[in-house]
This record gives C-alpha cells, structure tokens and sequence, in this order.
C-alpha cells in the first residue's frame, strides 16, 4: 500500500509513546492472569486458555464435552443494537432481551413503519456492514411502506389495551426507561438500566438530566453515526466503558497510581483484543479497483476521524487524552471488525406466530381473525431478530478451523445477547476449542480469500486436503 499521509489527529502526535503502550500486545504472563480470572469470576469451569507460537491465544476444553454439550455463554463486554434494527425489535439496551408485549413489538413497528420512520430520516439500513467500510453484511429488512392496519388499533396494542389471543403464553419483561430520561435506550429491569449507566449510558445519554451543549454534542455524533456506519456507536460505548472504569479505579481509596497506570489498567478488557486500524484491515469492496484503494482507506480514515471529532467534544477527559487519539479509535474499530461475533436474538414474535400456526384447526381459524391482519402487515420480515455488533472476550480467543468442533448457536432458552457456544462433536479434555469465521462449506479457494481478511492462510485438516496440488 502506498499509504495514506500523516494522521490529522494532534493528539496521535502529543501521546504517541502513550497510544503505543495501550496498543501492545499484552504480555502472555498479563493475558493468562487476566483471561484465568475472567474465567474464574464467570464460572467456566469447561475451558482454559492456551497459548502456541503457531496461534497466539487460544481456547481449550478443560473437561470432555460431549456433542451438543453447551460449553460457555459468553457476556458481553461491549455491544449495541444496529440502529434501524431498533425499528424492527424493542430490546433491553443490557443484555438485548425482548422486551414489552407481543403487542408492544408488533404495534410499534408498524406504528414506526406507517408514519415511515427511519433512523437519520432514510429508508436505507445504515447498520455494521451495510456502509462505507465494513466488510461483512447486515440481514434483514424493514419495509418502511406502512401497514393497512388503522394507528388507533397499533396504539391500542401497545398501550396494553388490546390484547392478542394467546400471547400471555409468550410473556417479555416490563419495560424500564432511562433513568437520565432519554428515549433512545430502554432495560428490561431496573438491573439493567444502572448496569448500563454505571458501565456505559452515563456518559453517552441525550435526555434531559444531560447538560445541554453535552447533549447537542451527543446528539450530533448520533446522528453521524447512524447517517453513515453505526459500529461508532459501539466504539463509543468501548471509550465509554474504559473511562468509567478509570475514574472508578481513581476513586479508590487506596490508589495511589498515576492517571495513565489507572488508565491502563481500565483499558485492560479492551487491549486483549486483537486490534489493527479500521481503514487498514477492512476489506476492499469489490467494486473499488486496486490503483483505488489507497484513496478508499484513507476516506475511511477521514470518516474515523470526523466521528472521533464529534464524540471529544461531548465527552472528552484530559486525564484520559491517549484514549480520544485516532490511532486508539482506529484499533477500537479494528477490533470489532476483526473480533466481533455478530449479537443476534431471535424474535419471540416469530414464536408467537408459529404457535398461531400450530394451532388446531378450529382454533386456529378464530385466533387468526384477529392475528390475520397484523402477520399481513408485517409480511416476510415478521421474524426479523435482534441484530447488533458485539464484542465477547473468550470467544474472541477461539481460532478458526474450516472443520470446527464447536460453533456459536441460539438455544429456545437463550434469549440474551450472550454468545453461546456449542459442541458440534465430541471434545476431550486438552483439545483445542475451534469455530469457523466463516461459512465453511465455501470452495478451498474462497475460504482462503475470505480468511484473508482476517490477516493469515489457514491450515487445518480440510484445507491441507483440498490445497491444489
């Protein structure tokens, strides 16, 4: 790559021996204390972490697993709901459960869909993957062409007052609002709601507790991001996450460190992912040529650096300065790029209208004369899940293998943003733990290009076999 020219960033400059302690690679004797007690402190007994020369970091099975045995649910760490997806399902801002009614989650997203509401006021899907500089795509769709269903009934279903037959057999969990009083994020307990403002919200809420300019500040790096690639909205909440967690530390009593100690310590979540800049490690779109690309990146970089603009001037720390650089954003992005397991929660509308299905005949026919009408107006897209961009600290340890012996899966029962993960076959104890990044059941030559990506050839069992002679 020709490159693309010095960092417009002041602050790349100012605190570039800073910025390069927090982006080095952690020490294998950092990475083991903190990945055994992270272990520890959740309880995943089944597995370790592991470390070869050939693979870096690595997951092992600490127990036998047996095929479809569960091996781990993994918490996020930082994660956030597509934008527009928000249209399609209410979720607990948390841990992404569903949340309200039936009728809350189907009235309001036609109610949303007949006044044509969209995020950023368009009817495309700005989500992770859908726009300039992401490299991996964003199912679904919302049909933003309204619905024949009158607004008074829509308003009905979700102020409780019309009821659905059958759906107290699906109940969600009450809806919590924000306890700064913004509209944009709801819980699904009062647990929820102070997790989030203790570990990110504070900071980031536009309601009416949040000072004005900060929160026309807030407002305007929203609106960037859900007007041109809303991972920033999750790099926000990893800065978030990290200055909350430093200003905690500073408040300990007994903590006599200097402010860039305690921030390396509040960064230490974050820096065992693996990280490289946005704008180098995405992938090229197909439709840019090659002489292109230098140019492309360095647009990437530019938008980077646009949003990193907006979110220092609502919540900028001096204490924290090396944290608000471009090269930090940069691998924040990066890393969610290149570490992320997409957050997908299947819907229980979905459910709802299956059971509707299932039922017999006669009874079938007369719950569907009410149900009928609002299957109709939400057509094909009625199952549209939680969808988002997360970032889970074991799974992201897991190399990738073109024959897995487990794979990340939703269960009936799990309906949070966890990452699950199952056994596909069975594990002994010692063995390593491998998902596939990618679809594995792609040709030789394609699986390798998309692996690419990820920055190495991979050279498992399936691809020595079918490597062209």
């Amino acid at each position: 790559m020709g490159g693309i020219g010095a960092s417009p960033c002041d602050l790349d400059r100012e605190f570039a021996p800073q910025i390069a302690q927090l982006l080095a690679t952690p020490t294998l004797q950092s990475a083991q204390e903190y990945y055994d007690e992270l272990i520890r402190t959740k309880k995943h007994d089944g597995v370790r972490l592991s470390h070869s020369g050939k693979h870096g970091k690595g997951v092992c099975a600490n127990r036998d697993f047996a095929e479809e045995d569960l091996i781990l649910k993994d918490q996020i760490l930082v994660g956030s709901q597509h934008s527009l997806n928000k249209i399609d399902c209410i979720v607990c801002s948390y841990c992404f459960r569903f949340i309200g009614s039936i009728e809350f989650q189907i009235g309001r997203r036609l109610y949303l869909q007949s006044i044509g509401a969209s995020m950023g006021s368009t009817s495309e899907r700005h989500c992770h993957g859908s726009d300039v500089g992401s490299s991996t795509g964003c199912s679904g769709s919302t049909n933003l062409n309204g619905s024949d269903v009158p607004q008074e009934v829509l308003m009905s279903l979700m102020d409780g007052v019309t009821s659905l037959p059958f759906s107290d057999q699906f109940c969600l969990p009450s809806v919590v609002t924000c306890p700064g009083g913004c509209e944009g994020e709801l819980y699904c307990s009062q647990s929820c709601a102070d997790s989030d403002w203790d570990s990110y919200h504070s900071l980031l809420c536009t309601g009416s507790k949040t000072e004005p300019s900060r929160r026309s500040a807030l407002q305007k790096f929203v609106e960037h991001a859900n007007g041109t690639n809303d991972i920033f909205l999750v790099a926000a909440k990893a800065i978030t996450f990290t200055l909350l967690r430093f200003k905690k530390l500073k408040r300990q009593p007994a903590s006599h460190e200097s402010n860039f100690s305690l921030l390396m310590e509040a960064w230490k979540p974050l820096g065992m992912g693996f990280k490289k800049r946005w704008w180098e490690c995405v992938a090229l779109p197909e439709d840019i040529d090659s002489s292109e690309e230098d140019s492309f990146r360095q647009q990437i970089r530019d938008l980077a650096f646009a949003s990193l603009q907006l979110l220092k001037d609502a919540i900028f720390d001096p204490e924290c300065a090396p944290l608000f650089s471009l090269d930090v954003y940069g691998h924040i992005i990066g890393m969610f790029e290149l570490n992320n397991l997409d957050l997908v929660v299947a819907s229980p509308v979905e459910d709802y209208f299956i059971h509707i299905d299932d039922l017999p005949e006669s009874e079938k026919e007369e719950a569907e004369k009410v149900t009928r009408p609002f299957l109709d107006a939400l057509g094909e897209d009625y199952s549209v899940p939680c969808e988002g961009t997360a970032f889970f600290p074991l799974q992201s340890c897991m190399n990738h293998s073109c024959c897995p012996n487990a794979k990340a899966f939703k269960r009936d029962e799990d309906k949070d943003g966890h990452a699950v993960i199952l056994a596909i076959k069975p594990i002994s104890k010692g063995e390593e733990i491998t998902i596939s990044y990618i679809d594995e059941d792609l040709s030789y030559e394609e699986r390798q290009a998309q692996l690419a990506d990820y920055g190495f050839t991979c050279e498992c069992s399936k691809c020595q076999e079918q490597r062209p002679v």
